[in-house]
């Protein structure tokens, strides 16, 4: 740990720090934001699918897309999701620092902003991958190999492990590309934080928790929620808006 708290501090000096971040909040924009990612996360939580598994499933059954890459349960594979859980959540908090610092008095719009984007982020992408795994049902590839962990499915589409991956990966990578567009240290990261997102996504596979379209699926969802509560923030964007309306608000895009 204390080798990674000194890259890190290494890595931050390596940048002219500044005070006015490219992203910004907007209380009427993020309040409407928020309360839809809010509501979409406890909304989840509130359908109930519970199914029992049956003892007769039949891999025949599975397409043929991911028929192939069906495995048995693997305890040490399936260990690489602390990848996910204890390393890649972490490294957005790197651009609001090299931006900053750590006054967070001093830079507390920086903060407050960064805060306020990665939440929104979390919640529309855990949220998400509730909301269709409770609406999919589909089994895990460890149950058709009578590997019945529990007799209540627990819901394999889409990899939620996956998703929460690429989400912070691919927020990282666009928030350090805007915010320092000629670092040479761009390239290095969107390709490093989204090889370990990957990693986390294989062996999601390998350790028989979820079928490869679970995972493509999870980091899609990911990537897209990554890309676009940033890109809602940016000071200045003159091809994604957000316009809010009396009951709720819309998005547009222009090409």
């Amino acid at each position: 740990m204390k080798k990674f708290i000194f890259l890190f501090c290494f890595f931050v000096m390596g940048f002219n720090l500044y005070s006015e971040s490219v992203y910004t909040y907007s209380l009427k924009k993020d309040i409407v934001i928020s309360t839809l990612s809010i509501g979409l996360f406890l909304g989840s939580y509130l359908m109930n699918n519970e199914r029992t598994i049956p003892g007769n499933l039949d891999r025949n059954d599975v397409n043929i897309f991911d028929r192939g890459l069906m495995y048995p349960s693997n305890a040490t594979i399936y260990n690489f999701r602390y990848i996910q859980l204890y390393f890649l959540p972490y490294l957005p908090i790197i651009t609001p620092f090299a931006v900053g610092g750590w006054n967070i008095i001093k830079e507390f719009d920086t903060w407050l902003t960064y805060g306020i984007m990665y939440t929104q982020a979390f919640l529309l992408t855990y949220g998400t991958r509730l909301l269709i795994g409770k609406t999919v049902h589909r089994y895990r590839p460890r149950e058709y190999f009578r590997e019945i962990t529990s007799p209540i499915n627990n819901n394999s589409f889409p990899s939620g492990t996956t998703a929460t991956a690429f989400m912070p990966a691919t927020f990282f990578s666009v928030t350090f590309s805007a915010e320092f567009p000629d670092s040479p240290w761009r390239i290095p990261i969107i390709v490093g934080t989204h090889t370990l997102a990957a990693v986390v996504g294989i062996t999601r596979v390998f350790s028989g928790v979820h079928f490869l379209t679970d995972v493509l699926a999870g980091a899609a969802i990911g990537s897209f929620y990554g890309w676009l509560i940033p890109t809602l923030h940016r000071r200045t964007n003159d091809k994604i808006s957000f316009h809010s309306t009396g009951n709720g608000g819309y998005i547009s895009l222009k090409f």
